[in-house]
């Protein structure tokens, strides 16, 4: 990174906008991957396929870049894991309710509709299985990390149950996807490779400015933003991308991406980002961790009852769960 020195001198040269700034870069390169991941989609991803395996790794790779640079610098474990509960909770209730609320798609086949002859019917029951299937990984991973730390800590050994159940699960959906896509007979050919270059430039850019924001606010001691509210703070910071996706495909009507791309992400944070982490050294629960804890659990189980009777969430479910996030924060961070 020596390289970049010049260019980051130059913005530390502004003084009190320097975080503004590292902040504003942070979200440019967010910005890209969803322009090159909205490309992709077009080219061929289905909205399923872009939301589970793809889309999770770009809006999650902030997380993954915090929690390698607290390992890196022996830092406090449960930050790291105060700022996956607070993404897997934002990313769960604010994130999908925001859009349930402002915005609802028209639903066409299932129980009540009829079937296109396009076979859209047929796509969208798979799209609706596959985030039913991701939802009941993100309970059965919670529940997995709430086991392993009932001892008041996630271990080393407990990070190797964790990175390997996420390997697994990850392993498992790809080749579902793959037989799924399998008589797709799309190609992306050599685009896919400039779009995953650019996509490599958008991770880079979001390593630089998040390890300068870690280190700035690691200096300061006190107040609102400072090194003691590290965890909910980068929370917070690293959601930002996901907001972005919601509310862009909120806002186009694509409610079934909005969900695959949240839903996916919280099972980057809780077990891999955990996970990696106690592979580097032992951390200690933090006190939000069995309020955020039951909080996943509970609204992931919401999810799924919705997405399997009515296959998506109605708006007055989604002013509850935005309230129990406004909960979820008022005994958590609030108290």
């Amino acid at each position: 990174m020596q390289f970049l020195n010049p260019f980051i001198h130059r913005i530390e040269s502004t003084g009190a906008f320097a975080p503004w700034c590292f902040l504003g870069i942070f979200i440019a390169a967010s910005l890209l991957m969803i322009w090159r991941l909205e490309a992709m989609s077009a080219g061929g991803f289905e909205g399923t396929v872009l939301g589970t395996l793809i889309m999770p790794y770009c809006s999650g790779v902030g997380n993954l870049i915090f929690a390698f640079l607290i390992a890196h610098q022996r830092g406090p474990g449960e930050e790291v894991l105060t700022n996956a509960i607070v993404n897997n909770a934002t990313n769960l209730t604010l994130l999908i309710g925001l859009p349930a609320i402002f915005w609802q798609a028209k639903q066409s086949g299932g129980a009540k509709g009829k079937p296109k002859k396009d076979g859209s019917s047929a796509n969208q029951d798979t799209n609706r299985f596959s985030v039913m299937l991701t939802l009941l990984a993100v309970l059965f991973f919670t529940g997995a990390l709430w086991a392993l730390g009932r001892d008041g800590k996630i271990t080393f050994n407990d990070g190797l149950v964790l990175v390997g159940l996420f390997l697994f699960w990850q392993t498992f959906h790809v080749f579902e996807v793959l037989k799924t896509s399998s008589g797709a007979g799309k190609s992306l050919g050599w685009k896919l490779g400039v779009n995953l270059a650019l996509l490599g430039v958008g991770a880079y850019a979001s390593y630089v400015s998040i390890d300068w924001m870690v280190a700035w606010l690691s200096t300061i001691k006190t107040g609102f933003v400072s090194a003691q509210h590290l965890g909910w703070l980068s929370g917070w910071v690293m959601v930002l991308p996901n907001a972005i996706l919601a509310l862009y495909y909120g806002w186009r009507r694509r409610l079934d991406v909005v969900y695959a791309s949240q839903v996916g992400d919280a099972h980057i944070c809780i077990p891999l980002c955990v996970g990696i982490f106690a592979l580097h050294q032992t951390l200690k629960l933090p006190a939000v961790f069995l309020t955020g804890v039951y909080l996943i659990a509970s609204v992931a189980v919401v999810h799924f009852l919705f997405i399997a009777m009515l296959g998506r969430l109605p708006r007055i479910a989604g002013f509850a769960i935005v309230f129990a996030y406004g909960y979820f924060l008022k005994t958590g961070f609030f108290k």
